[in-house]
């Protein structure tokens, strides 16, 4: 299926690891340009080094997206380079661990502005060319938010937020033909993930049990699946489809965990 997205100009946050990374690399299949907003600039070179010398379009811009003006320069550099925005795919944060009982004020509005505020900063920036484009947004967000997982307040708030502003930009924005979706994640196997499974007791049978969990095959979700919905979703191929909240997951958060 041609998603036509060839020449569309795509910023992914986040975009230079783990699922961001897929997103990157599976709209420049499509011929999208992606150009990937992150923190870490060698991370983001190496990504987009890689797109090119495979012969696609890709650009990056480095900004710690936790800074306002950061987001606000982030956005107005790619304008600058390019002249234009045709999608915008907010996936940048971090399960970081900020639970009720151990938690703190600090830390809490910390972890929001890491993992929700920029959100709504990058596609309020991103509107007016948005706009001229009709494009498509898609936020990423976690199964934290519906199922709980403990010891996680902050990123599930977050990520409720994600879930809510989904469905609120789509009714504000219907006026100007932008959709608005989110993708969201339960066990996706990425660089993080991995990271986490290693400081657990007994790593490789806690992965084998998270895995025995998830209904459909018993296996993780694959960040070129997660990509694969993205790159749909910004494309014309979902043009009557907006406010959805879309998991891929196999089943994790809405199938009986037993079957």
């Amino acid at each position: 299926m041609d998603l036509q997205l060839q020449g569309k100009l795509i910023v992914v946050s986040g975009g230079a690891k783990g699922i961001g990374g897929g997103i990157a690399r599976s709209l420049a299949s499509e011929g999208a340009m992606p150009v990937i907003i992150g923190r870490n600039e060698t991370d983001n070179r190496k990504l987009v080094q890689s797109l090119k010398d495979a012969g696609v379009q890709a650009d990056f811009v480095t900004a710690d997206l936790v800074e306002p003006a950061a987001c606000a320069l982030a956005i107005q550099t790619i304008v600058e380079r390019h002249g234009r925005i045709d999608g915008l795919v907010n996936n940048a944060g971090i399960n970081d661990g900020v639970s009720l009982e151990q938690g703190s004020y600090q830390s809490f509005m910390d972890s929001l502005h890491k993992n929700l505020v920029h959100y709504y900063l990058l596609a309020q920036l991103a509107l007016p060319y948005l706009k001229i484009s009709k494009g498509s947004i898609v936020n990423i967000g976690s199964k934290t938010a519906e199922t709980g997982q403990g010891g996680t307040s902050a990123y599930a708030a977050a990520n409720g937020g994600r879930n809510a502003l989904t469905r609120e930009w789509a009714v504000e924005l219907l006026k100007y033909g932008i959709r608005v979706n989110s993708v969201i994640v339960a066990e996706c196997y990425t660089p993080l993930y991995q990271k986490w499974i290693a400081t657990l007791e007994n790593p490789t049978e806690k992965l084998a049990q998270i895995s025995s969990r998830i209904p459909l095959e018993n296996r993780f979700t694959t960040v070129e699946e997660i990509a694969d919905m993205v790159a749909f979703l910004l494309s014309e191929r979902s043009s009557h489809t907006t406010g959805q909240l879309i998991h891929v997951d196999g089943g994790y958060v809405h199938l009986d965990r037993s079957l």
